[in-house]
């Protein structure tokens, strides 16, 4: 950490602390949101890797209906329904049908002209849906959501304080502000590294941190509910705040599945196509025979991949079409009529109220996925920087610990605080709850419970000296 130099005096010693702890706190989070966000980074192409095997079937042959593929997938799961069909990406590509059947979600690949089912994968397992998981939850639901979120507003603390820490206002010259100098001593080294990588990828971090709040459990709760409650309605938006939105959506998909579908438009129960092996599978099958005048009117409109072809959720309603694409300004969402298939209404993403198109392209950069592989390139350079901050953070701070204590700077006298700082402090709490709540239960826990533990009190290094 760096040394407090007497002229900056009480406030510099009272960040540089503030910068300690949290960092402290959010290193092991950092180094984890950093590795699994740069394999979601890159899960385009792991995929495509993985799909690579699939991708070149024969164009010798007609194409079977969209109908029998789905016959076909279905199948494959007993019991199963039909979430949506995704068109091939290109000629030589398989058709991908995702099903539902218990809650659970299932991707199955089919030949189009063999009906052959080349793959089948749970949706859960997949490289993007499970690395999100892991970044987002910590594989363990919204108590992960929860860690994660609080991790990332200390973490917007930790990178706003090493900035102040880092401006160079006595400083002769560039080395250790814009360049590290690499030939005086090994603390002069770590120190640097730590500092100038910070200055470089602090403004990536933050934009990440604050494009991934909208995606955790309390914060997105949080936007939505402020949504609500400035536009009088429910706000519908285009991102989840959990895997347990996912799984309600398909709660809810299965449930309108299991209503009376002879009775919806365009769900034609009187013809009968040839039989496959399992029995419900075909009759659910023979639910969707209206699909190939959907994937008809949807195919020529040249939607970014990857497109999807959704029956209605409820008896009555209508099909449904969308460009799913992680490019989130490009995706269209369309509204089909069951019986003819013709487009009944268009959304694109230009049309969306302002705060979703803010959001959507953030989200999209924040994925690599708004300008392609400079995108991707980018977000690498921002989690390898982030990856070095913290171990470099960890070097100096166990190079310079004393045995017997944690290390953190000692403070000077008893913390004032000003006018401007605690409004500071009040509106970062209130645009980060957890950030908020996390501070008010510190000072309760240093006011009366750590006072009354002073060997505790030495091993933090909260006991003030007094000047």
């Amino acid at each position: 950490m760096p040394t407090a130099p007497a002229s900056k005096g009480l406030d510099h010693r009272i960040v540089w602390r503030w910068h300690f702890y949290a960092g402290l706190f959010c290193i092991p989070f950092v180094l984890w949101l950093s590795i699994t966000g740069t394999i979601f980074l890159f899960h385009p192409q792991i995929q495509q890797w993985l799909d690579q095997p699939y991708n070149h079937l024969s164009t010798t042959g007609p194409e079977a209906s969209v109908n029998a593929q789905v016959r076909a997938a279905l199948a494959t799961i007993p019991g199963s329904r039909l979430h949506a069909y995704q068109l091939p990406f290109t000629p030589y590509s398989p058709a991908q049908v995702l099903v539902d059947k218990d809650l659970h979600e299932f991707r199955i690949y089919i030949d189009p002209r063999t009906l052959q089912v080349l793959k089948t994968d749970d949706e859960d397992k997949r490289i993007d849906n499970f690395v999100s998981r892991l970044h987002g939850e910590l594989l363990i639901g919204r108590y992960g959501s929860w860690i994660v979120e609080l991790a990332a507003s200390w973490a917007v603390v930790m990178i706003l304080t090493g900035l102040f820490l880092w401006w160079p206002a006595n400083a002769k010259g560039l080395a250790g502000v814009l360049y590290p100098r690499l030939r005086q001593g090994q603390r002069i080294f770590w120190r640097d590294i730590h500092a100038v990588t910070g200055i470089y990828v602090s403004f990536f971090a933050l934009f990440l941190l604050f494009t991934g709040l909208p995606w955790a459990k309390s914060w997105g709760a949080y936007l939505k509910a402020a949504r609500h409650l400035s536009n009088g309605h429910a706000v519908k938006q285009d991102w989840t705040t959990s895997s347990a939105d996912i799984i309600a959506t398909r709660a809810l998909h299965a449930s309108n599945s299991n209503s009376d579908m002879s009775s919806m438009p365009g769900m034609d129960m009187r013809e009968n196509p040839a039989p496959v092996s399992h029995h419900d599978s075909a009759l659910a099958a023979d639910s969707y025979l209206a699909i190939d005048r959907m994937v008809a009117t949807v195919a020529p409109l040249g939607l970014a991949n990857p497109v999807l072809v959704s029956p209605p959720t409820k008896p009555g309603g209508n099909w449904t079409a969308k460009s799913d694409t992680r490019d989130r300004p490009l995706r269209v969402d369309l509204t089909l009529n069951p019986t003819t298939g013709a487009i009944l209404a268009r959304t694109d993403f230009h049309s969306k109220p302002w705060l979703d198109r803010v959001i959507g392209t953030g989200i999209a950069a924040h994925e690599g996925q708004l300008f392609g592989l400079a995108n991707q390139m980018l977000g690498l350079f921002t989690t390898a920087g982030l990856v070095t901050l913290s171990l470099s953070g960890l070097v100096m701070w166990r190079r310079r610990k004393p045995e017997g204590v944690l290390g953190a700077p000692t403070p000077i006298r008893r913390v004032r605080f000003s006018a401007g700082l605690i409004a500071l402090l009040i509106a970062f709490g209130l645009y980060f709850p957890f950030l908020g709540g996390s501070m008010v239960l510190v000072a309760l826990a240093e006011r009366f419970l750590l006072r009354r533990l002073p060997a505790a009190q030495r091993w933090l290094g909260l006991n003030a000296i007094d000047a």
